[in-house]
């Protein structure tokens, strides 16, 4: 079991933990999800690097290990990543390169 694989299951069974406690809302949020990602003009891969690219401008490390995960699951090719890693770092400046090498660092890993 890796780091990255131990940090996501951490993440998701947080993130149970409080759909349990707020049911209604993450009932919400979860019809927002299916929303966003459901294929169209982007694919599912895309969709996901987008959020990657989106969770590392704003520094969200749990948002990264659960996006890359579902980007690699899709298919998304490693050099994907690092061109919508290259956005999130035009966007979020150099805080955002430490986090996109997170977010690398998860894919290689997982």
């Amino acid at each position: 079991m890796t780091d990255t694989t131990d940090r996501l299951r951490a993440a998701r069974l947080r993130m149970g933990a409080f759909a349990k406690a707020a049911p209604d809302l993450m009932k919400g949020f979860a019809a927002v999800s299916q929303v966003a990602t459901k294929p169209g003009h982007f694919d599912a891969a895309d969709r996901e690097l987008l959020a990657v690219a989106i969770a590392v401008a704003t520094r969200c490390d749990d948002c990264i290990l659960y996006h890359v995960d579902a980007a690699k699951r899709h298919g998304a090719p490693e050099a994907a990543l690092v061109e919508a890693l290259e956005v999130a770092v035009e966007m979020g400046g150099g805080p955002a390169v430490m986090y996109a090498g997170r977010a690398l660092e998860a894919f290689r890993a997982g």
